[in-house]
């Protein structure tokens, strides 16, 4: 406490409560493969890019190392061009850019479809916090799939969410898009492969298209829909850039099988590659989590609270520090609640933050923690549209 000797008008700075800051949720890490014994249409062997002084060519990313890339250029000069040596993981990565991705980190690995190798690929994603999806796109290994889950589930990386590609099937049904992997809300499928043009037909004329996995640019819808309308928003109805066909038509019928499951379509609706799905690996099984958008807005309000609380580690745990918690989380959950995130007319109706001496007794106290008790009613996506509508006989009601 400073003294004051003498009279006079004293100014002083103390210190406010920091505000909490919305953490990024776009952020990618993609594991894939860049096999440079494969040979490209034509013969032609794989080729890193040459650099712009003539000085040699650039040197292909070394195995197990995650490296940012923020444009396709980046993308070029770490793990060539498209080719046959790294088809599936260009177009995810092209994908992703070209579907409104801005960052994602990239790992290779020399066999996708080994879970070992993969796990250790995620392991170095560990410590990249910013990173909130993962994907492997092409992996349609049940093990490798359920490494991608795992590694979101983790008690310290829950802020994670995976995003799989369905099996390669022309059997409608739930076993044979999702296999053996098990339900998860912390993952979503897409199905099925979607048509592009095919870069590598200057080899080939006769190769004009190509089918690719969804995941790659399913993460570049998930960051464009979080960058325009919000973490809350269902990454759904929404087109499919660089799409020009699908490898297999749902039928409506067929969805109606598949949608409870948490199985998530990708429809040509009206000449438009549309995605027509919004739930988590499961559907109606994962309960209150059963849509993306409601598992990856509590993975955004746990990490920002998380991140944003970090002041509150030693302070006198008395009601001076519970009144800074509760304003700190209270004015980020009416930024959160403003911006449409939650459901209610008034921040009362939509959410509540307690931190007293109800979560704190003298017995918690002693332990050496601070309990705040925050609830949130989260809106959720209008998944059936219903309008009734009946004939009348006379004016209509006003």
């Amino acid at each position: 406490m400073a003294q004051y000797l003498s009279p006079g008008v004293y100014v002083e700075e103390v210190p406010g409560t920091p505000p909490i800051a919305g953490v990024g949720t776009n952020t990618a890490g993609f594991v894939g493969v860049v096999d440079t014994t494969k040979t490209n249409p034509g013969g032609s062997a794989f080729k890193m890019p040459a650099k712009p002084d003539g000085s040699g060519d650039y040197t292909l990313a070394a195995v197990n190392t995650p490296i940012l890339v923020t444009n396709w250029e980046q993308f070029k000069i770490n793990f060539g061009d498209f080719q046959s040596a790294n088809e599936t993981l260009a177009h995810g990565v092209y994908g992703f850019f070209n579907n409104g991705g801005t960052r994602c980190y990239v790992i290779r690995v020399n066999d996708l479809d080994d879970a070992t190798q993969v796990e250790a690929a995620l392991k170095k994603f560990e410590a990249i916090d910013e990173i909130a999806l993962v994907l492997a796109p092409g992996a349609l290994d049940d093990g490798v799939q359920t490494k991608l889950i795992d590694h979101c589930k983790q008690e310290n990386l829950r802020d994670r969410f995976a995003i799989l590609d369905g099996q390669l099937t022309t059997t409608i049904t739930v076993n044979a898009i999702k296999g053996a992997v098990g339900n998860s809300d912390y993952a979503a499928l897409y199905f099925p492969r979607i048509q592009v043009s095919d870069p590598l037909q200057a080899f080939d004329k006769t190769r004009k298209r190509v089918y690719v996995h969804p995941s790659g640019h399913m993460a570049g819808i998930y960051a464009r829909v979080d960058q325009e309308r919000g973490v809350h928003k269902a990454p759904a109805n929404e087109v499919v850039r660089g799409a020009l066909g699908l490898e297999y038509l749902v039928s409506k019928n067929e969805q109606d099988g598949l949608n409870p499951a948490g199985i998530n379509v990708i429809r040509n609706l009206n000449g438009n590659i549309r995605v027509w799905g919004a739930r988590t690996l499961g559907g109606d099984a994962n309960g209150e989590y059963k849509y993306v958008s409601v598992r990856r807005f509590m993975n955004f309000l746990r990490e920002s609270i998380d991140e944003g609380t970090q002041w509150v580690v030693f302070e006198p745990n008395a009601e001076p520090l519970w009144q800074r918690i509760r304003r700190s989380v209270t004015g980020f959950l009416t930024v959160v609640w403003r911006d449409g995130a939650l459901f209610g007319a008034t921040p009362e109706e939509a959410f509540y933050v307690k931190c007293d001496e109800t979560t704190n007794p003298p017995e918690v106290r002693d332990l050496g923690r601070v309990v705040t008790e925050i609830g949130v009613a989260i809106v959720k996506p209008a998944e059936f549209v219903i309008f009734r509508i009946s004939q009348i006989s006379g004016p209509a009601a006003t």
